[in-house]
């Protein structure tokens, strides 16, 4: 039905058809695409609303919100601290040496003013040293301190050393005890420069529980707040270390194609204008990229069919593969964006449903392998332009999922055997349904999805159903797509082997013989060809028509004569007999073609004689001309084609001899059998049936068992006159 559809429409319009059907293909093809990466006017500002949901046109890194995720980061790093434990050690020794320098200085004084009073006539010109005297002498001592410690000395104020020469030797002693037991007790602790006041206080509120006078106590004040001091200091180099490394760890924000930047209906926010910004979206400008990268992929995709369409040798075929893949192709995206308007973050799994192993499949059974493959390979591209703007709402793990799991079902479509898939069984089970299925157990596996969850059980089963939709649309298509596509399709030669079409009864009618050969051969020939996993039922319906030629001339041809009759070859030159044997074989073909046979008969039809010699006319004729060449005595050919062919010229042979022999045994037919097949090897009849020798064998068995069983006899030509009295009879003829 397509060739002689496409035959029309060649004769229609000649050498324009392929550009016709490629050009509509495009159009077709970005007519489906365009809704999904229609382009847009990007004109937006902060505040407006929007009134589609605004994603993102690539993938890029949003630098802004990268960098305060790394600021974030580094203040989140908690500083690092360098503990100085020898500092309560230092600050104890300070003190205790500030007291014993007091202590030494007061004794001092103490002694040589008893001592000068001892030695005065009039105690009362001997005066007590003054403070401002005992602070100078103490001075004096500190300056054979340590020159590490002397700051801390020479920072003591006046008023707490002249608070202190006031106090006696007990009570300076119990301030030393005081204030050494309260500066120990704090700075066995970690004190940071923020915490010291807060130590100091609570050094302080300790001191108001001891039993001190209000002089001592200011002394206390006083000290705790030299004593106490920052024993745990930040450490900025190992501090600023980590910073780095934190902001280090950050991963750069992205902003992915597809994304939802601003949805239907919010408004744009100073955060979105930054990402608009980013993506270049503020530019008021359109952006045809993604219209660009639709129309290169469909160029590439038409330049790639055309390449390896172009090796096809026969222009029908070129025809047929550029409008078949045209078709396929456009069936498949629209099925693709059916099951995509479905799509939503309930079921965003859902588009597994689609069939991706039908039209790399169905391609693969009716046109090549290769145009199978270039199917299932750009489905996937194309499902990327149509999935990839419910990417953000779904996520990219699933479109990924999707990708991979279209992918490996189409490849597995081009895998299986170029055979009716429904006799194929359990192999198209296990590279259609169980592979496909065991992919996506690994997809699921690869990104971590939990079995407990719905949504993983929601993915394979959609992906089980639309492996199990490719197997059975297939099947169930299948006779329909090939009554499309072929001329030799099941419901046709089904309805050309109803034994009530119009050809068949009138051979019945008028070649009754031949119409019993014909289903003899037929029987024998589709038996042979089953065994060698032929076409059998093409072979049957072939057998059925390729005497049908006959017809012009039923009674010149032996089966047809009736009992007794004269065998009119008797009466008539071997050069118009043999016209009249050829004319069958062309005359059918022409018939055939008349009526529109699948090709396959008609071919059957010529070459089911192949080149054979007429041996008896042409042993007739060299009896009465010695330079008749045996060339003028071969059918016109041309010799068998295909294996059908030539199994159906073997027993259209073996089935007329072994009709015609007297009393056949089985002896008799195995050998007869086995010797024509010998002689048309060695004849080269078989020389292009791409016939096996073992095959051969198979079909010498095949056609032995199958006559063996009939054992029907041939009517015999009758007994030829001699030459002599056959040229008077035909002298008296011409005289007449």
């Amino acid at each position: 039905m397509l060739n002689q559809s496409l035959e029309k429409m060649n004769e229609r319009f000649g050498k324009f058809l392929v550009p016709i059907i490629l050009i509509v293909f495009f159009v077709l093809t970005l007519a489906i695409l365009y809704p999904s990466i229609k382009p847009t006017a990007n004109s937006y500002k902060e505040g407006q609303v929007a009134e589609t949901n605004i994603r993102a046109n690539k993938t890029i890194e949003n630098s802004t919100a990268t960098e305060q995720k790394r600021k974030l980061a580094a203040e989140a790093v908690s500083p690092e601290y360098t503990y100085q434990s020898d500092l309560a050690t230092r600050q104890h020794d300070l003190l205790a040496n500030l007291f014993t320098l007091i202590l030494k200085v007061k004794t001092s004084a103490d002694e040589a003013y008893q001592k000068n009073t001892q030695a005065a006539k009039d105690k009362s010109t001997v005066s007590k040293p003054t403070t401002e005297e005992l602070i100078s002498q103490l001075k004096k001592q500190f300056e054979t301190v340590d020159t590490d410690d002397l700051d801390f000395y020479q920072d003591l104020t006046t008023n707490f050393l002249t608070t202190m020469f006031s106090l006696s030797t007990t009570e300076i002693t119990k301030v030393e005890q005081v204030t050494l037991n309260l500066v120990d007790d704090q700075m066995k602790a970690q004190i940071k420069e923020s915490d010291v006041t807060s130590v100091r206080q609570k050094a302080e509120s300790a001191l108001e529980a001891s039993d001190v006078s209000t002089s001592q106590a200011e002394a206390v004040r006083y000290l705790l707040s030299k004593g106490i001091v920052a024993n745990t200091f930040l450490n900025e180099k190992k501090t600023t270390e980590l910073q780095n490394e934190a902001k280090a760890s950050v991963q750069p924000v992205m902003i992915y194609q597809g994304e939802i930047i601003v949805r239907e209906g919010s408004q744009i926010d100073s955060t979105a204008i930054e990402k608009l910004r980013i993506l270049g979206l503020t530019n008021q400008s359109v952006n045809y990229y993604p219209l660009l990268s639709l129309v290169f992929t469909i160029l590439l995709q038409i330049g790639m069919l055309a390449f390896f369409v172009h090796q096809m040798e026969e222009q029908s075929k070129r025809l047929k593969c550029y409008l078949f893949y045209a078709s396929m192709m456009i069936v498949s995206l629209l099925i693709m964006k059916f099951f995509q308007l479905f799509q939503t973050n309930a079921a965003p799994h859902l588009p597994l449903f689609y069939p991706a192993a039908f039209a790399p499949l169905v391609l693969n059974f009716f046109m090549n392998r290769r145009s199978g493959l270039l199917a299932a390979l750009f489905q996937v591209v194309f499902a990327l332009f149509i999935f990839s703007n419910t990417a953000a709402d779904v996520g990219l793990n699933v479109l990924v999922f999707l990708l991979i799991s279209y992918l490996f079902s189409g490849i597995m479509g081009t895998i299986v055997r170029q055979q009716r898939i429904s006799n194929q069984g359990f192999n198209a089970l296990m590279w259609l349904v169980v592979f496909p299925l065991l992919m996506n157990v690994t997809l699921i596996l690869f990104q971590e999805m939990s079995f407990t969850s719905g949504q993983t059980w929601i993915a394979l089963v959609c992906g089980l159903a639309g492996s199990l939709l490719s197997l059975l649309l297939t099947v169930g298509l299948h006779q329909y797509i090939e009554l499309l596509v072929t001329d030799d399709s099941v419901i046709v030669l089904n309805e050309l082997s109803n034994p009530n079409h119009p050809m068949l009864k009138r051979l019945l009618e008028e070649a009754p013989g031949t119409y019993h050969h014909s289903m003899m051969v037929a029987n024998l020939s589709a038996n042979a060809v089953a065994d060698i996993g032929g076409n059998s039922l093409l072979t049957r319906v072939a057998c059925y028509y390729h005497d049908i030629g006959k017809l012009k001339h039923a009674n010149f041809f032996v089966e047809n004569l009736p009992a007794g009759a004269e065998n009119p070859h008797n009466f008539l030159l071997p050069e118009d007999s043999r016209d009249i044997i050829f004319g069958h074989v062309i005359d059918g073909a022409k018939v055939l073609e008349a009526e529109k046979m699948p090709q396959m008969v008609i071919d059957i039809c010529r070459q089911h004689h192949g080149t054979t010699l007429m041996r008896f006319f042409y042993v007739k004729a060299k009896e009465r001309n010695d330079s008749v060449k045996e060339s003028d005595y071969r059918y016109p050919g041309p010799k068998p084609q295909t294996k059908e062919a030539g199994i159906v010229s073997i027993a259209d042979s073996c089935e007329a001899a072994v009709r015609a022999m007297d009393q056949p045994s089985n002896e008799k037919i195995k050998t007869f059998v086995s010797n024509l097949i010998k002689d048309r090897i060695l004849d080269g009849q078989l020389d292009e049936s791409g016939l096996t020798l073992n095959e051969l064998r198979i079909i010498e068995k095949s056609l032995i068992n199958g006559l063996c069983s009939t054992f029907h006899s041939r009517i015999k030509y009758p007994k030829m006159k001699s030459e002599a009295e056959q040229m008077k009879e035909e002298q008296e003829k011409r005289e007449e």
